[in-house]
């Protein structure tokens, strides 16, 4: 395991950061919040009633009395059992806003904020895969997730406010539209420069997030992931089959997860990708939530997941950084992360997916890749 502090680059004036190790999330996102001085912006998936989402909680609500303007979205579904139970409401004496993202009972309920960030003065932000809860700022001896975060402090960070606030005012609306969603969506991604925020959400073609992954998985000449939720759609199975004939491709995927299902449906796409050449790992130290892409000189981090959900369906945010020295650290920590993985070669896939496995697998993709996406998909029509 990788010890010591993670070093600082600086690419287009930011400052950028890597949080590897669950505690120093925490430490990170508490100083975050402590050094504050006029605003904080938080946007969060889940955020339990534990240790940490009291500690996270209590230093908002600090802020918000020292006159820092605090506000706050989380999902729905996510963060349904603290907001059901007045959790916040602390934060809201305080004078901090708190909106959630789409009620989980209605119409909607499919669709979900999956976004991860903590924006501090429109000058520092912390993005990544992690919720607020114990089980992300653990260590692996604890059996805490595996995640990312990372530091990103400059211009950058600033440019996320507008989106935030965009976001919380169609948060707020009554039966807001979708194609407003889809067109804030669009508005916000960034389509020029070395550093570039990429959402992702409700969408009939690929969010400009995947529009992205698909051109570099075309075009790059070396392509890595860690992909904690891996179901790509049959047709992106197909592209990185073409892109693992032609180049180097590595994927790190749990060994271990929440949902079986998840675990299924990955595995029923390794036939295809190790016949054409592709490299897969499967994670085995303990649960994975890292969700990382670096093709060529390019790195994705942030929330979105390699699956269907992600590319067409959830509130996804992923910072793209362009930069040779940025990308080659983060292939050494892949290598890290790969040299605790077991490789899955044709022979072992064989060995332990027989006709049975090899049906079940099927149906969990077909319900993760092709059903999944396509009810949601109807039921949020406006």
């Amino acid at each position: 395991m990788h010890d010591g502090q993670e070093p600082t680059f600086t690419v287009a004036g930011n400052r950028l950061t890597l949080l590897t190790e669950g505690p120093e999330r925490l430490s990170a996102l508490l100083a975050l919040i402590d050094g504050a001085r006029h605003s904080l912006r938080f946007l969060f998936y889940i955020w339990e009633e534990d240790a940490s989402g009291v500690r996270v909680r209590d230093a908002l609500v600090d802020a918000a009395r020292r006159g820092v303007q605090v506000s706050l979205i989380v999902d729905g579904l996510g963060a349904e059992a603290a907001a059901n139970r007045r959790f916040f409401e602390p934060l809201r004496a305080a004078g901090g806003d708190v909106c959630v993202f789409v009620p989980r009972i209605g119409r909607r309920y499919l669709l979900r904020n999956h976004q991860k960030l903590a924006l501090a003065d429109d000058a520092r932000v912390i993005v990544g895969g992690f919720n607020i809860e114990d089980a992300y700022f653990g260590t692996i001896e604890d059996q805490a997730w595996r995640d990312l975060g990372l530091i990103v402090e400059g211009p950058a960070a600033g440019r996320l406010a507008g989106y935030f606030d965009a976001l919380k005012a169609w948060t707020a609306l009554p039966g807001a539209p979708l194609r407003k969603l889809s067109r804030l969506l669009n508005e916000w991604s960034e389509d020029s420069g070395p550093i570039r925020w990429l959402l992702g959400g409700p969408s009939r073609r690929l969010s400009p997030w995947a529009r992205m992954v698909k051109y570099e998985i075309r075009h790059s000449e070396r392509i890595d992931m860690i992909a904690a939720y891996f179901a790509p759609g049959p047709l992106m199975t197909r592209r990185l089959d073409r892109a693992a004939r032609r180049t180097r491709l590595r994927i790190v995927v749990p060994a271990k997860t929440d949902h079986a299902i998840a675990l299924l449906a990955a595995r029923f796409t390794y036939r295809s990708l190790l016949r054409h050449g592709a490299e897969l790992y499967e994670y085995r130290p303990t649960k994975l939530h890292t969700k990382l892409f670096v093709a060529d000189d390019a790195v994705h981090i942030g929330s979105a997941n390699f699956d269907m959900r992600s590319m067409f369906l959830n509130m996804e945010l992923m910072l793209r950084v362009e930069d040779a020295a940025f990308a080659a650290h983060l292939r050494a920590y892949m290598d890290r992360e790969v040299a605790q993985s077991q490789r899955v070669t044709r022979e072992l896939n064989r060995a332990r997916a027989g006709w049975w496995t090899r049906t079940k697998q099927a149906g969990a993709y077909f319900v993760m890749a092709v059903l999944d996406p396509e009810i949601t998909v109807w039921l949020n029509r406006d």
